[in-house]
């Protein structure tokens, strides 16, 4: 197999070789089809998320088909398409795997963190943690849907049942939720970098009934908002955007400072919460109701070994919705 490979923090991805692996007891090895390029990606190579296992390959946003199973797997068969999430393990025994909150386990692996993902050209999955996709839908249009989409979903749960939802940071995530929420009969108020004026005629072309910067108050009070960008001082902004009772989801798994506010945006009730990781019920929920939704997911594509490539392009916001490398 080849993959590219992070031996050392803050550094290039390495064009490897390494030795074909065999899936142990309750494992499956699945050639990648596809895998998607996600922020999450980019805090792993820079060091912003602690203790990865190095050297990793990286990679969560899996789309590919099973060509070895291990012992003890059952409901899965070789050829299956499955897609692997950023969830890959959990102990299953400690209190929040006890409470059906295994987002929160003790014990976690995570996909393309601490234990190896998706780019490369195949990979070994925990079978428990793989969601079969059928064969409705292009490989490369499905592999966002397994990060972008499914923490967007969680988020959206979370956020409630609200119809005026603002989206602050319009990126792989939000362009997938925009049209969830859409199909919801909700109002989506798109937030995006001050002046960036094609990624706001993006969100309206995708169901948005505003778009504007970050820096601009909506036109009308917000039910809820979730914040996609990574930016701290976007935290005291989307309080003073949603109403009394209001609430404001912080999606991202790392986020820089939340500056100081005074306390008048937090009361009359207003919540402040955030989001972690995924559990398989949202994967089971929201991948059941992507092709029922239409979900269409703008995306550029690089080869593998252009994976460093896709992640500069990323850092420096030079597309519109998700990348995936193809192997």
């Amino acid at each position: 197999m080849r993959a590219m490979v992070l031996r050392k923090l803050r550094t290039a991805l390495e064009w490897t070789d390494l030795a074909d692996r065999h899936p142990g007891p309750g494992e499956i090895r699945v050639k990648v089809l596809a895998c998607g390029v996600c922020r999450t990606d980019l805090h792993v190579v820079d060091g912003e998320l602690p203790d990865p296992h190095l050297p990793i390959i990286p990679g969560h946003e899996i789309v590919g088909r099973i060509d070895a199973i291990g012992s003890g797997v059952a409901g899965l068969r070789i050829g299956e398409r499955v897609g692997i999430p950023w969830l890959g393990h959990t102990c299953g025994v400690c209190p929040y795997c006890v409470e059906h909150r295994e987002n929160l386990c003790d014990r976690p692996l995570f996909t393309g963190f601490t234990r190896d993902g998706g780019f490369a050209t195949s990979t070994i999955a925990d079978a428990r943690f793989a969601f079969p996709l059928g064969e409705k839908g292009d490989d490369v249009a499905l592999a966002p849907l397994l990060c972008a989409g499914l923490i967007g979903w969680r988020s959206l749960v979370i956020a409630g049942q609200g119809k005026r939802l603002g989206l602050y940071g319009f990126g792989a995530a939000a362009h997938i939720l925009a049209q969830v929420a859409s199909w919801q009969a909700r109002s989506v108020f798109a937030f995006t970098r001050p002046g960036d004026v094609a990624a706001q005629d993006f969100a309206r072309s995708l169901g948005a009934k505003w778009a504007g910067g970050s820096d601009e108050m909506p036109p009308e009070p917000l039910d809820a908002a979730i914040i996609f960008a990574t930016v701290g001082a976007l935290v005291p902004l989307a309080l003073k955007a949603v109403r009394k009772g209001g609430r404001v989801v912080c999606a991202g798994i790392h986020m820089s400072d939340i500056p100081s506010f005074p306390y008048g945006l937090l009361w009359e009730e207003r919540q402040l919460v955030s989001v972690a990781n995924l559990t398989r019920r949202d994967g089971i929920d929201f991948l059941r109701l992507a092709p029922e939704i239409g979900i269409i997911t703008k995306t550029t594509s690089y080869p593998l070994q252009q994976a460093n490539q896709a992640l500069a392009d990323l850092r420096a916001g030079r597309f519109e919705g998700a990348a995936v490398l193809i192997p």
